[in-house]
C-alpha cells in the first residue's frame, strides 16, 4: 500500500490527499487512458514498465488502463486491457505491487464501450447500445440494448471489479462518459423506453444498477468513482449542465461513489473528441473551471484531465481549490519524472508536452502511444529515461541541428562525451522551426528549446552559419559523426513541367509569393501540405488541395486534422481525393494542371496561377557519403545491435578514424519523433 512521506514544502502540489481510507502522497495523478501497450489484451511487461517509471518519478497516482472493457460485446477499439478475462488478474497484481513499492497508488478505469468500438473486432458480436444511433467516429450501427444484455453487462462489470479487488488495486473508476453508462444518461443516445428511458431517474437507473452491484461485490471501503462529462455542451439532445449538475449530485448522495471525475463535452466525433482534449494552438485547461464548479456545488473528492501541460497550470488547479487531484498525462508521457524534478526544484528540467498528440492519434489509428519527442515513452522495458555516463569519453560531432541533430547532442553530453554540432543556418530547429511558424503550432518550438538548454547546461559546443564540409569535420579529430542535415523538398514528380511547380516549403519560408488560384498537390500527407494551404487561404486564395490517396492528410491524423478544418473551412478551400497530378504546362500567364488517375481511364485539366507540390524530402546526404569510405563502420548499422540496445561495434574498415551515422531525414524522409528516436537509440549506447 502506498504511504503518504511527509514533505514540510508549501507547495499545493506536493500536500497530500487523504480519499477514504487512501492517503496520496500529491495531488498529481495519471488520468486513465489507454497507451495500447497490452498484450493480447493483457498488462504485460511493457505495460508494467510503462506506468512503474511514472510511479518512480513521484506521481500520487496512476489510472491505468484507459476503457479497460468488461464484456466480450465491448471489443477493443485501441489496445484496450480486457478485464472479462481472469487472467488479468496476476498481471495487474504485478503492476501494482511494483508501483506501490515505490509509493504509487494505482487504480483501473473499466467501462463496457456500448456503441464506441466495431462489431468486426474481437469476436464479431453486435455493438449494444440504449439505441440505434450510430457514433460517427467508430461508424458501427449498434443493437438496441435488450433486458438480458442489460441484466448481463451489469454482472460483467461486478466481476470485473471483484477481479481488480483481487489484484490488489486501491480502487477502480467506471468511465461513462461517451461509453455505455453515459450512453444511458443521455437523450441523444437513449430512446428506451421504462425502466430505462424516458425521465432523468430511468435513464440513471442503469448507472446505479451497475454501481449497486459493483458494491455488493467489493463492499464498501474499496473505492470506486466515475469519470463522465457533466454537460455534453453542444450535442444535439445531449445531457445539458443544468441536468449534468443533478446527476453530480445523485452519483454523491447514492453513498456508492468516492470521487468524480469530471470532463466536459462529447467525444463521438473526432472535432468533438479534441474540444474535450485539446491539443496544441487551443487553450489550456480550458475545463478546469467547469470541474470546479462541480466540486464548489457537491463539496465531493474531485478529479479533473484536460490538457493541464505544465507544472504552473496544475499548481493553479490545487492552489485555487478548483479540484482535489489533477492529472498532466500527456505531460507524465513526455516526462514520467515532472514530481521528482519539482521536489528537487528542477521544474526548468522537466521536458515539456507541445501538445502535438501524436501520442493520442497513433492511438485513434491502431498504433501505440509515443512522445513526439521522447523516443524512450512507451519502451521503458528496454530504454531508460535515465541515460548512464559512457566509460570513455569520445570526441562527438554532430552535422545539423534539427530535432535528430539536437538530441544527439543531448545525449552525448549526458554521456559524458565533448560534443560539437555544425549547423548551416543560424539558429537550430530544422523542419521544426519551419512548422512553428503556425501560430497554431508555435508550441513545437520548444522541442528545439528544450534541447539547446538541455545542451547549453552539458557543454555542447555549436557553430552556426557552418555549412560543413569534409575537411570542417575531420579537423575536429572526431570519434564518431553523426550526420543530421535533413533533407529538402522533393517536387519532381511530374512527367512534365516540373520547373512551373513551387514547394510547400517555398510557401512556409516565405520565399515565394501565395498566389491567387492555387491548387496543392499534396502526395506526402503530412503537416506541410496542409500549413501551406492555410498559408495561402489566409493570404486570400482560392485552394483546391489535391491527392491521389482515398483520404487527404492521412499522416496528419484524426485530432490534428480538426483545427486545420476549422481554419480551411473558413476559407475558399476544396478538397479532391482519387485524383493524381501528372503534368503542368505554359498557359498564357497561368499553368494548365494535367490530371489523372491511379485508377485509370479519366484525364482532367485545371487553370491556376500556382501549383504547390507538397512530396516529402530527399535526403542532404552529400557530406554522409564523401566520409563514408573515411570512417571505420562504412556508415552501417548493426539493426540487430540498436534494436537489443548493445553498442554499435562494426569495424568494417580498420583504418577508419571515427564512426560514422545519419539519422533522421538525413536516411529518409520520416518523421520528428523518429529522427529523436534514432538519434536515442544510436547514441545511448556510445
Amino acid at each position: 500500500m502506498p504511504h503518504a512521506g511527509s514533505s514540510p514544502s508549501s507547495d499545493p502540489l506536493l500536500q497530500p490527499y487523504q480519499l477514504k481510507h487512501l492517503t496520496l502522497r500529491n495531488r498529481i495523478m495519471i488520468s486513465s487512458h489507454e497507451p495500447a501497450y497490452a498484450e493480447d489484451g493483457l498488462p504485460k511487461k511493457l505495460y508494467r514498465a510503462y506506468h512503474v517509471e511514472r510511479a518512480k518519478g513521484g506521481i500520487a497516482l496512476t489510472m491505468t488502463a484507459g476503457s479497460a472493457s468488461v464484456s466480450k460485446d465491448s471489443p477493443p477499439a485501441f489496445g484496450n486491457v480486457l478485464v472479462y478475462k481472469d487472467e488479468v488478474v496476476p498481471w495487474m497484481r504485478d503492476l501494482a505491487d511494483e508501483c506501490h513499492e515505490h509509493g504509487a497508488a494505482v487504480m483501473i478505469q473499466i467501462t463496457h464501450l456500448g456503441r464506441r468500438t466495431r462489431w468486426d473486432k474481437g469476436d464479431w458480436l453486435p455493438v449494444i447500445a440504449p439505441s440505434h444511433a450510430r457514433e460517427p467516429a467508430h461508424r458501427a450501427f449498434p443493437k438496441r440494448i435488450e433486458d438480458w444484455d442489460i441484466e448481463r453487462v451489469i454482472k460483467d462489470f461486478a466481476d470485473a471489479a471483484e477481479r481488480m479487488k483481487a489484484a490488489n488495486l486501491d480502487g477502480i473508476e467506471i468511465e461513462a462518459y461517451g461509453h455505455l453508462v453515459q450512453q444511458f444518461w443521455s437523450p441523444s443516445t437513449n430512446d428506451l423506453d421504462g425502466p430505462y428511458g424516458g425521465s432523468l431517474d430511468n435513464r440513471l437507473r442503469f448507472t446505479f444498477d451497475v454501481l449497486k452491484a459493483i458494491r455488493d461485490r467489493v463492499g464498501p471501503d474499496f473505492i470506486v468513482g466515475v469519470r463522465y462529462t457533466a454537460d455534453e455542451t453542444d450535442m444535439v439532445n445531449g445531457t445539458g449542465k443544468e441536468e449534468g449538475m443533478e446527476v453530480s449530485r445523485r452519483l454523491k448522495a447514492s453513498g456508492m461513489v468516492d470521487f468524480l471525475n469530471i470532463i466536459r463535452g462529447h467525444i463521438d466525433t473526432d472535432a468533438a473528441l479534441t474540444e474535450v482534449i485539446p491539443i496544441q494552438g487551443m487553450p489550456s485547461a480550458p475545463h478546469l473551471d467547469f470541474a470546479g464548479e462541480i466540486r464548489a456545488e457537491t463539496r465531493w473528492p474531485t478529479f479533473h484531465a484536460a490538457r493541464v501541460p505544465d507544472v504552473a497550470t496544475a499548481r493553479h488547479a490545487i492552489a485555487a481549490g478548483k479540484v482535489d487531484m489533477i492529472g498532466m498525462t500527456r505531460a507524465h508521457l513526455t516526462d514520467p519524472h515532472i514530481v521528482r524534478k519539482i521536489l528537487a526544484k528542477r521544474e526548468d528540467d522537466i521536458r515539456p508536452c507541445v501538445g502535438a498528440n501524436y501520442c493520442l492519434d497513433r492511438i485513434y489509428q491502431g498504433g501505440a502511444a509515443h512522445c513526439i519527442h521522447n523516443g524512450a515513452s512507451g519502451r521503458e522495458h528496454h530504454i531508460s529515461h535515465e541515460i548512464p555516463p559512457a566509460g570513455v569519453r569520445r570526441k562527438v560531432v554532430v552535422v545539423g541541428a534539427g530535432p535528430g541533430g539536437l538530441e544527439a547532442a543531448r545525449v552525448a553530453a549526458v554521456r559524458g562525451h565533448e560534443v560539437v554540432v555544425f549547423e548551416a543556418a543560424p539558429h537550430a530547429g530544422g523542419q521544426v522551426r519551419l512548422t512553428a511558424q503556425n501560430p497554431r503550432r508555435r508550441e513545437m518550438i520548444s522541442i528545439i528549446d528544450w534541447r539547446l538548454a538541455q545542451c547549453e547546461a552539458g557543454g555542447v559546443t555549436f557553430h552556426f552559419n557552418n555549412w560543413a564540409e569534409a575537411d570542417t569535420v575531420l579537423a575536429e579529430n572526431p570519434d564518431v559523426v553523426i550526420i543530421a542535415t535533413g533533407g529538402l523538398p522533393h517536387t519532381e514528380v511530374l512527367s512534365a513541367g516540373n520547373d512551373l511547380v513551387v514547394s510547400a516549403w517555398d510557401i512556409l519560408t516565405g520565399d515565394v509569393k501565395p498566389g491567387r488560384n492555387v491548387l496543392v498537390f499534396d502526395d506526402a500527407g503530412d503537416n506541410a501540405g496542409l500549413q501551406a494551404a492555410e498559408v495561402i487561404a489566409e493570404a486570400g486564395g482560392k485552394v483546391e488541395i489535391m491527392t491521389p490517396d482515398r483520404a487527404f492528410a492521412p499522416e496528419v491524423m484524426g485530432m490534428n486534422l480538426t483545427p486545420y478544418m476549422r481554419a480551411l473551412q473558413k476559407h475558399d478551400v476544396t478538397f479532391t481525393v482519387t485524383f493524381r497530378l501528372e503534368a503542368a504546362e505554359r498557359a498564357g500567364n497561368q499553368i494548365r494542371a494535367v490530371i489523372g488517375s491511379d485508377y485509370g481511364g479519366v484525364r482532367k485539366e485545371r487553370v491556376v496561377d500556382q501549383i504547390v507540390v507538397n512530396h516529402g524530402t530527399r535526403p542532404l546526404d552529400d557530406l554522409y557519403f564523401e566520409l563514408k569510405p573515411l570512417s571505420r563502420n562504412c556508415g552501417a548499422v548493426d539493426y540487430d545491435a540498436m534494436i537489443d540496445n548493445r553498442p554499435q561495434t562494426r569495424d568494417d574498415n580498420p583504418e577508419g578514424a571515427f564512426q560514422l551515422f545519419r539519422i533522421g531525414d538525413a536516411v529518409a524522409a520520416r518523421n520528428t519523433h523518429a529522427a529523436i528516436y534514432d538519434a536515442l537509440r544510436l547514441v545511448k549506447d556510445l
